[in-house]
């Protein structure tokens, strides 16, 4: 009789502890989807770790909406240049830290890797230093020459560039309904549309491997994804889309981390 209590209370210890695991598993998981993230000082919140691709979409405008790196959300994923994807596709970005410590070593080129010894007769370390050192030229950024900026529009600044709270990731322009909205520097479009909330008619262009510059607000776009545009050019009008005001919200990216245009625009006279 003393046996068969030992044996029951013994299960009803386990099954304590199995509940109380099972509950612990629950709340983990419960954070784990609600925990924001920060980049860089911006807080953004952030409630999953995976995108499912939908029509519209670009890499480049997801990479915008997450305030991430396009080139490292292409990389985490192994999309190669030029970068399409398809919807439907899941695009993830909780990259494992071994992988990270991969991208950061591709993508600084005074990072020197530690090269291993290949396991197969016949292979030399310098054959796999050189074939590595390809594989590393392939995805370093290097921009493509130094960028003369130029203002997008002459309106007033009615809200400057600021990391206080939510902060405002660009330059808010005052502008009248219909006037033209101008490239800020050659480049090439990677986003014309209206799928990212909060930004209405959005034009988003690539300048180099690190530069991105946006537009958003428009009432009506002038480009098309892939099309090379001069800086000066028309690419936009003056509109109040996705906002109670008519304006241009003006951004410029660095490898994927909002910068100060006033840093980077010519003074005003």
């Amino acid at each position: 009789m003393q046996n068969n209590r030992n044996l029951w209370s013994q299960k009803s210890l386990f099954f304590c502890f199995l509940i109380f695991g099972v509950s612990l598993v629950q709340q983990a998981c419960v954070s784990q989807i609600n925990v924001p993230v920060s980049e860089g000082d911006f807080s953004v919140p952030q409630r999953s770790q995976s995108h499912l691709v939908q029509q519209g979409e670009t890499l480049y405008s997801i990479a915008w909406n997450l305030n991430k790196n396009y080139k490292q959300l292409a990389y985490f994923n192994d999309i190669p240049a030029p970068y399409v994807i398809y919807p439907g596709q899941v695009l993830r970005w909780g990259e494992s830290a071994k992988k990270l410590a991969s991208y950061r070593v591709k993508s600084n080129p005074k990072q020197k890797p530690k090269i291993k010894r290949p396991k197969k007769k016949g292979a030399t370390p310098a054959a796999v230093t050189k074939r590595d050192g390809q594989r590393r030229a392939a995805t370093i950024s290097r921009p493509t020459g130094a960028i003369q900026w130029f203002w997008p529009y002459g309106g007033p600044v009615i809200s400057r560039f600021s990391r206080a709270g939510v902060g405002n990731r660009g330059l808010d322009i005052s502008g009248k309904a219909g006037d033209s909205v101008k490239a800020a520097a050659n480049g090439e479009v990677v986003y014309s549309g209206s799928g990212l909330v909060g930004y209405g008619n959005l034009i988003i262009i690539k300048h180099n491997d690190i530069f991105l510059s946006a537009y958003a607000h428009n009432r009506r776009l002038f480009v098309k994804e892939g099309e090379n545009v001069k800086a000066g050019q028309k690419i936009a009008e003056i509109g109040s889309s996705g906002t109670n005001l008519e304006k241009l919200h003006f951004e410029i990216r660095r490898e994927g981390t909002p910068v100060d245009p006033l840093h980077l625009l010519p003074q005003r006279g």
